[in-house]
C-alpha cells in the first residue's frame, strides 16, 4: 500500500490524541500505537525517506487503519496497553510474563492470622504484602518473619485438629497457638509487629522490641527481657544483610542494554529501602526501535498491561524518552499520589541504577550466549543424524503413570530459543489398558498431530519418542495413517542403568551412534528430561486430584463447591472419613441431614 491509497483515509484523521490500529488483508491487528496528534502520527508511516526497513515491512502488510480518539494522551496510553494485551500485536514491544507476581497474605480476619505464600486473585478480608519479584523473594520473607514474629503458616485444616504442638514449635519457628501455649492478645501483638515489619518500619520495632525488654527487665522477668534481646539481635543481623541503607524507599528501577541487536530489560525492587530482588525480560524489537523507545514501551505494559501492580514512589530508568512526561501522569493518576519517573539520579538511587544496568548487561551476554549454546547443539544434531537442514523445532513426548492409574502423556517444543513453554501440552489419556504405554503414546501422537494436519499447530523438523524401536514403529505408523511422513522421528531407549550418556538412538533405518557427551546428545537428553518433567507433574497433579475427590463424587447432593469446602476443612478424604457427623455438618453448606448421608456412605461396608 502507498501513501495515495491511504491519502484519503489519513486527510480525515483528526488533529487529536487517540490510538491508531494498523490491520493486515485478513482482519489481524499487526501494530497498535498511541499519539498526540493521529494524523501526525500515522502519516509519518507513510513519508519517502527515514523509515528502517522493518517499518517499511510492516507499511507494506497495512490494508486498513482504524482509529479511536481519546479526551487525553494517557487515556490513549491505557486505551493502547489494553489492545496490546488483547491483541498481542506481532510488531508491538510485548511484555512476556508467563505468571503472576507473588504476595505474601496475612488472614487478618483469623483470631490467629496466619502468613502464607499467595499468587493469583486477591480475595476481601485478607490483607496483601508484595508483590514480589519472585517465589524466592517470598519465602525467603516468610522465612525471616517465622523466626522473629513465630506467627503460624500451616493450612487451617491442619491448624484446627492439633492436639499437640508440631515441630515448627520446637525449632522456635511458631507460638504454638493451635494447642494454646500463646494468647489471643499476644499474638495479635506478634502480628502488628509483623505487619511493621513487612511495610518497612523496622525502626519501629526494634524501638517497641527494647521497650518491651526493658519492661521485662524492671519486673524481674528476665526470661522474657532475654527473648526480647534475641529478637532485637536477629533483627539488626537481618537488616545489616538486606538493608541498602539507611534512607527508606519505595523504588522501581529498570535499565535497558543492547548487544547484537538483542535487549534486555532488568528490573529491582526496593521496598521500605530494602532491596526484594530483580527480575529480567527479553523483548523482541519487530521495528528496530532505539532502547529508549524499547524501555518505554515496555514499561507502559508492565505497569498498564491489564495485571494489578503496588505502584512504588519512584520509579528510575536508564533512558529518558520524549513522553517520559505521560507515564508520570498516568502512574500518578492510578496511584492516586505523585509518582515521578527520572533518569538522573544521584547517591544511592544512582548505586541502584548502575546494579540495573550491570544486572541488564550480564543478562543479554548470558541470552545470546545460550542462544549460541542452542544454535551450536541443533547443529550437532543436524549432523549426527545426517539431515538435510538444521532441525529448529523439536517436539518430544514421554508418558508417566503410576501401575497404570491416572496416565498422562507430555509434549514439550524446543525451537532456536530453547523451550517454547507456551508450546507445551499435555493429554490425560483414557480409554486404554492401565499400563499400555504403546497405546497411550498412539493416542497422545493422535491428538497432537491431528492439530498440526488441521493447520492448527506447526509441523516440528523433528520428533523425539522416549522409547525403543516399538514406540519409534508405533509412531512412524500413526503419523504415516495422518499423512504426515515429512518430519524426522527420533527414538531413545534408556540405558541399563538409566544414567545419562548411555542411552541408544533409533531412527526409522535402525540404531545411529550420537557422541554421549557430545552437543548433540545434550540436547537430546535436555529435551527428554523436560518431557519427563512435565510428564510426571501433571500425573502427580491428576493422581492427586482423584485421590482427593473420587470418592466423594459419588455422594448425592455433594457438588464441586461442596467437595472443595469438605477437604479444604479436613484437609483430604482421610481426615473426613475419621470425623464424626457432628464434626461434617460444621462445614459450610453441609446440613445434619446430608452429614450423615456423607458420613454412611464413606463408611459403608
Amino acid at each position: 500500500m502507498t501513501l495515495r491509497d491511504f491519502e484519503p483515509l489519513l486527510q480525515q484523521l483528526p488533529q487529536k490524541p487517540g490510538v491508531y490500529r494498523m490491520l493486515s488483508a485478513t482482519g489481524d491487528v499487526l501494530y497498535v500505537g498511541k499519539a498526540r496528534n493521529l494524523r501526525n502520527r500515522v502519516t509519518s508511516y507513510f513519508r519517502a525517506s527515514g523509515l528502517s526497513a522493518k517499518t517499511l515491512a510492516l507499511v507494506a502488510r497495512i490494508d486498513d487503519i482504524k482509529v479511536t480518539i481519546t479526551a487525553s494522551e494517557t487515556e490513549a496510553l491505557l486505551l493502547e496497553q489494553s489492545l496490546i494485551k488483547a491483541d498481542r500485536p506481532p510488531y508491538n514491544i510485548v511484555l512476556r510474563d508467563d505468571k503472576s507476581y507473588p504476595f505474601i497474605r496475612l488472614t487478618e480476619q483469623d483470631e490467629f492470622p496466619r502468613l502464607a505464600f499467595h499468587r493469583g486473585t486477591r480475595r476481601k478480608g485478607t490483607r496483601y504484602f508484595g508483590p514480589f519479584p519472585s517465589a524466592a523473594a517470598v519465602r525467603e520473607s516468610l522465612n525471616i518473619l517465622q523466626k522473629l514474629f513465630r506467627l503460624r503458616h500451616c493450612e487451617d485444616s491442619f491448624f484446627r485438629n492439633r492436639t499437640r504442638a508440631c515441630l515448627q514449635h520446637q525449632i522456635g519457628r511458631c507460638s504454638a497457638p493451635c494447642v494454646g501455649l500463646i494468647t489471643p492478645d499476644d499474638y495479635r501483638e506478634d502480628v502488628e509487629l509483623a505487619v511493621l515489619f513487612l511495610e518497612g518500619r523496622n525502626q519501629t520495632v526494634l524501638d517497641l522490641y527494647k521497650a518491651r525488654m526493658q519492661s521485662a527487665s524492671d519486673a524481674l522477668d528476665f526470661e522474657r527481657a532475654a527473648h526480647y534481646r534475641d529478637q532485637i539481635d536477629r533483627l539488626r543481623r537481618i537488616q545489616e544483610q538486606q538493608y541498602v541503607h539507611a534512607e527508606e524507599g519505595d523504588v522501581d528501577i529498570f535499565a535497558i542494554a543492547e548487544l547484537s541487536g538483542r535487549f534486555c530489560v532488568q528490573c529491582v525492587f526496593v521496598r521500605g529501602g530494602r532491596v526484594l530482588g530483580n527480575r529480567h525480560w527479553f523483548p523482541k524489537n519487530e521495528l528496530a526501535l532505539p532502547a529508549a523507545e524499547v524501555l518505554a514501551a515496555l514499561l507502559e505494559q508492565f505497569y498498564f498491561g491489564g495485571e494489578e501492580r503496588d505502584l512504588p514512589r519512584d520509579v528510575i530508568v536508564s533512558e529518558s524518552w520524549a513522553e517520559q512526561d505521560l507515564l508520570a501522569e498516568a502512574l500518578s493518576g492510578a496511584a492516586g499520589r505523585r509518582v515521578a519517573v527520572a533518569a538522573s539520579v544521584r547517591g544511592q538511587r544512582a548505586r541502584w541504577l548502575e546494579l540495573a544496568r550491570e544486572n541488564a548487561a550480564h543478562g543479554i551476554a548470558s541470552f545470546l550466549a545460550d542462544q549460541r549454546s542452542i544454535f551450536a547443539r541443533q547443529l550437532a544434531l543436524q549432523e549426527a543424524l545426517e539431515l538435510s537442514e538444521q532441525p529448529l523445532r523439536l517436539e518430544c513426548f514421554d508418558i508417566s503413570h503410576t501401575m497404570g492409574e491416572a496416565t498422562v502423556a507430555s509434549c514439550v517444543v524446543f525451537d532456536a530459543n530453547g523451550p517454547r513453554k507456551s508450546d507445551y501440552r499435555r493429554f490425560n489419556i483414557t480409554g486404554v489398558t492401565p499400563g499400555d504405554d504403546y497405546a497411550a503414546m498412539e493416542q497422545a501422537l493422535r491428538r497432537r498431530y491431528a492439530r498440526v494436519q488441521a493447520g492448527e499447530v506447526d509441523m516440528p523438523d523433528l520428533i523425539v519418542i522416549d522409547g525403543g524401536q516399538g514406540q519409534l514403529a508405533r509412531a512412524i505408523s500413526i503419523l504415516e495413517e495422518l499423512g504426515l511422513a515429512s518430519p524426522t522421528l527420533l527414538g531413545i531407549a534408556k540405558g541399563p542403568t538409566r544414567k545419562p550418556g548411555l542411552e541408544r538412538f533409533f531412527l526409522a533405518e535402525g540404531e545411529v551412534f550420537i557422541p554421549p557427551h557430545g552437543d548433540a546428545a545434550l540436547l537430546l537428553q535436555q529435551i527428554r528430561d523436560e518431557a519427563h518433567r512435565f510428564a510426571i507433574t501433571g500425573h502427580r497433579q491428576r493422581r492427586q486430584k482423584v485421590r482427593r475427590s473420587s470418592e466423594l463424587e459419588a455422594i448425592p447432593g455433594v457438588g464441586a463447591k461442596r467437595r472443595r469446602e469438605l477437604i479444604t476443612h479436613f484437609g483430604g478424604v482421610r481426615a473426613l472419613k475419621g470425623a464424626s457427623v457432628e464434626e461434617i455438618a460444621k462445614v459450610p453448606g453441609i446440613s445434619h441431614t446430608l452429614a450423615q448421608t456423607i458420613y454412611g456412605i464413606l463408611h459403608a461396608e
